[in-house]
């Protein structure tokens, strides 16, 4: 079973939503209270099981309604995503990925993993 690891940031709070092995599939932006970033772990464990994968990498991507996981390249040519709540605002995003396939294997163990995942502080 994943977690969410809560730990200090610079300027707050953040998480990292760890799968079974302990890597890292996702990570939340900076939240100024606890209480904050506990609202965006519920956000994510709610959203990432019932979101779309909106693949930003084909040509004739269709555009899909939040919430949604977005793929995308980076500058380096590498693949990402996004996750969007309801409301548009991104609530977790993935590392960057070698393939396509490796980055939708990372959105199905977020999906897989964060509904039921323990929450821990560190």
């Amino acid at each position: 079973m994943g977690k969410f690891v809560i730990k200090d940031a610079k300027n707050g709070v953040k998480f990292d939503l760890k799968a079974t092995n302990g890597q890292v599939i996702a990570t939340s932006e900076v939240y100024s209270s606890l209480e904050a970033c506990k609202k965006g772990i519920a956000s994510v464990q709610k959203n990432a099981v019932v979101a779309a994968i909106e693949n930003q990498t084909k040509a004739d991507f269709a555009t899909e309604k939040n919430p949604k996981f977005e793929v995308y390249t980076d500058k380096a040519g590498e693949f990402r995503f996004r996750l969007k709540a309801t409301n548009g605002q991104i609530i977790a995003t993935g590392e960057g990925y070698k393939t396509e396939a490796n980055c939708l294997n990372g959105i199905e163990s977020i999906k897989k993993n964060a509904p039921d995942a323990e929450i821990v502080k560190e």
